[in-house]
């Protein structure tokens, strides 16, 4: 298989599963041991920098709020609150990241860890929904600094791969008193400042060693998780109208047991 091929399928699975609960760090691992994508620092730097693509329709999605909410910006204004908020809700992950990044990436980044943080992602989930309900304040805009910030601790869980940023910053916002839809559509913009972060520093670290091939994969799988991203924000949003997040949640229980069951046989 073409290493084209191969971005195009990664592509799929980044914008299918990044703002979905289900991690998409677990979905990457297994998708890329099956066709052999992995290990290589290319690889590597590929996974993290097509979440650029998958963010920007995030904001294409949102551009007429965003447009609105930058016009909007000096103190006092709507916009300058909705972005403070955002950023109370970025700074926790933000500051616990950079203090823990070298132990996370030396002693949780593992394929046992992502199985077990989808088992126990998916327990939280059912739980949360259990005890905090649905339904609560459903318009993101009224969310005050307090619940931003308790959404911001609920991150902090994504640090551990495989829990998914989308399940812990939902699962905060459910614990503040937010809906569940009003809660993905605050992740959905607390992701703006958190992945263009992690992929520009990314980007900025392995683009000059990169060959001619690799750019033109890269440049693959931005567009195809740009496209499928986009189309999966409008879906999951409308899912969340009528449905329960528990089918996620039963969803990643499933994936994690299969991915245990690869590794103790030694497939993955």
């Amino acid at each position: 298989m073409s290493l084209l091929i191969k971005a195009f399928i990664m592509g799929i699975v980044e914008g299918l599963t990044e703002f979905l609960p289900v991690s998409s760090t677990g979905h990457m691992i297994i998708v890329g041991d099956f066709i052999d994508f992995k290990g290589e620092s290319f690889h590597t730097m590929f996974e993290i920098v097509i979440q650029l693509g998958a963010i920007l329709a995030v904001i294409f999605y949102y551009r007429d709020k965003i447009i609105d909410s930058l016009m909007n910006l000096r103190p006092g204004q709507k916009g300058f609150a909705f972005w403070f908020k955002i950023f109370i809700a970025f700074l926790p992950s933000a500051v616990i990241g950079l203090l823990l990044n070298d132990l996370i990436e030396e002693y949780l980044f593992s394929s046992f860890t992502v199985a077990i943080a989808l088992v126990a992602g998916g327990i939280l989930m059912i739980l949360a929904e259990n005890i905090f309900g649905r339904w609560g304040l459903d318009d993101m805009d009224r969310t005050d600094v307090r619940q931003a910030f308790t959404i911001g601790i609920g991150q902090c869980l994504a640090l551990i791969p495989g829990m998914s940023r989308s399940a812990s910053t939902i699962m905060g916002g459910m614990a503040a008193g937010l809906s569940a839809r009003a809660a993905a559509e605050f992740s959905f913009f607390l992701a703006i400042p958190t992945m263009i972060a992690a992929s520009g520093y990314s980007l900025i670290k392995g683009f000059s060693s990169m060959t001619s091939l690799q750019w033109q994969a890269l440049g693959i799988g931005f567009v195809v998780s740009f496209l499928v991203a986009l189309l999966a924000v409008d879906r999951f949003l409308t899912f969340l109208k009528r449905h329960s997040l528990k089918v996620f949640a039963y969803y990643r229980i499933m994936v994690g047991i299969i991915m245990i069951v690869l590794i103790v046989s030694g497939m993955l």
